[in-house]
């Protein structure tokens, strides 16, 4: 079945337990621990949405106690992600809020494109990951509630979780960023990017791959290809200078043109800003570009006229979740590219 690249509808998981997961830190260069964040005021209120998009009222009552920071950026990563949300649904994109899981410490849940992707002939894979906590974060009542809720139409779940017997990880359009329109999938390999899971993916979703390794400016291994890629209807937005290996470098960006899509470079100081960690979605009045608003700022004045090209921009403040977390608003999101039970 032909996919549009472009969904018109997201899976968000709204966090009930926001913070700095040290299990993730070692792989995670982006990632910063509580004590390393600015501070703040010490109390602060504001207005979410719940799971169903109700309105909420949220305060923190700060005190300079850890457990009460802790607090503090649990409530401002709720705000973010309720500012997200909202900014989605007023570009016409279908949000599908779903709660966090209130009986377990899930510093990362608000990342589920880690663990689930959804295709338009009714398949959903789900991922094997490397840190145990992030396992918790996959859930089946998600699934259920897109057919019975939601009205999607779900024909198979293809569970590669078992690698994780074998030390093997691919965690989910995090790993791999998707050319859905031609069947590419490209990873920069990682300790949470393995070969041999790519392959397994690659055999069940019968799709190209196209591997490479990218570093960070210290040498060091990017943690999720999706921090150096992005790919659009009509564009693809990689940082091309983090591909050490210069044939790497040529082979991607040539399959990436081969496709007809314009390569838009990205610098490393863009990429540092998360710039690549953006997603191409279908708004009420046409392609929208998410990323967060750090991001947008982080982009130089001819980057921003290529991609305004191709969408209009939709930013929200996550500056919590980006710092804490590691990720930024593509990682928010699972594309829902399901199809509609109602035809």
């Amino acid at each position: 079945m032909s996919e549009q690249q472009a969904a018109g509808a997201v899976l968000m998981v709204r966090p009930a337990h926001f913070g700095s997961n040290a299990e993730t830190a070692a792989s995670n260069f982006f990632q910063h621990s509580a004590t390393a964040m600015d501070g703040g005021s010490a109390a602060d209120a504001g207005e979410g949405m719940d799971a169903r998009g109700r309105a909420t009222q949220g305060a923190v009552a700060g005190s300079n106690s850890r457990p009460a920071d802790e607090s503090v950026s649990a409530l401002r990563a709720q705000r973010e992600f309720d500012s997200l949300a909202l900014a989605l649904a007023g570009a016409g994109v279908r949000v599908h809020q779903f709660a966090g899981q209130e009986s377990a410490a899930l510093p990362d849940e608000v990342f589920p494109n880690n663990w689930l992707s959804l295709h338009a002939d009714g398949t959903a894979v789900l991922y094997p990951m490397l840190a145990p906590s992030r396992r918790l974060e996959r859930r089946r009542d998600i699934l259920d509630a897109l057919v019975d809720s939601c009205g999607y139409y779900i024909n198979q779940v293809i569970d590669l979780t078992e690698l994780e017997t074998r030390g093997e990880y691919l965690e989910g359009t995090g790993s791999v960023v998707l050319d859905r329109q031609q069947r590419v999938a490209y990873a920069c390999l990682s300790p949470r990017t393995h070969v041999n899971a790519l392959a397994q993916l690659a055999r069940v979703l019968r799709y190209e791959v196209v591997p490479f390794t990218a570093v960070d400016a210290a040498g060091r291994a990017i943690y999720h290809t999706n921090v150096v890629l992005s790919i659009g209807t009509r564009f693809a937005a990689l940082c091309t200078a983090a591909i050490a290996d210069a044939a790497e470098r040529r082979s991607v960006v040539a399959r990436l043109e081969a496709s007809g899509r314009e390569v838009i470079d990205l610098s490393r100081a863009e990429l540092e800003g998360f710039a690549c960690n953006l997603l191409e979605l279908g708004g009420a009045s046409g392609p929208v570009i998410a990323m967060s608003t750090a991001a947008l700022r982080t982009l130089a004045a001819p980057t921003r006229a290529a991609l305004e090209h191709y969408g209009r921009f939709v930013t929200a403040d996550i500056g919590t979740i980006e710092r804490l977390g590691g990720g930024s608003v593509r990682c928010m999101l699972a594309e829902v590219a399901l199809q509609s039970t109602g035809g």
